[in-house]
């Protein structure tokens, strides 16, 4: 990124290549809607361009990139939250619950593995699903992922613990 900043339009090349599938990943699970994430990834990397000029190095440059696409994820979230009512959400809650299958000894493809993850994924509340994202698809460490949403050590502990729970119940059933 320092090399960017200086003119080097080939290090942005190599700094997209390699940070844009973990990039997109994350923005993704964190935004189910495509059209929504693809904006959002774009946005991401406008903001990065255009703070070339302030970057530190304070952390690894995805962390930073992260944290960019974090706070936009977490913006996208608030202007949603106010538009669903009390019927709403009882009606989302109840699509979420996966059937149990008639026989125990039938076995779920990858496909409905994914879906089930996916689900169990959209039911954490934001900070909880964010958190988890970062640790699992971007193999952020605590410190990073608390560095990037602006949480203390402790609180994304918390947090993780609580989505891997949560996860382990929702896949469980």
């Amino acid at each position: 990124m320092l090399a960017y900043a200086q003119g080097d339009a080939l290090a942005f090349d190599a700094l997209y290549a390699r940070t844009r599938g973990m990039l997109y990943r994350f923005i993704l699970r964190s935004v189910p809607e495509r059209a929504v994430a693809d904006e959002l990834f774009q946005d991401t990397w406008s903001r990065a361009i255009h703070a070339r000029a302030r970057y530190r190095v304070e952390a690894k440059f995805s962390t930073w990139l992260l944290q960019i696409a974090h706070n936009l994820v977490v913006d996208h979230q608030r202007r949603l939250r106010p538009q669903a009512d009390a019927d709403e959400s009882e009606h989302v809650l109840g699509l979420l619950d996966v059937p149990e299958r008639e026989r125990p000894e039938e076995v779920l493809s990858d496909f409905e593995q994914r879906r089930r993850l996916q689900l169990a994924l959209e039911a954490l509340p934001d900070e909880q699903r964010n958190a988890f994202l970062l640790r699992m698809e971007s193999n952020l460490t605590l410190e990073e992922i608390a560095q990037v949403t602006g949480a203390g050590h402790e609180t994304v502990k918390s947090r993780l613990r609580y989505a891997f729970a949560k996860i382990r119940e929702r896949l469980a059933e």
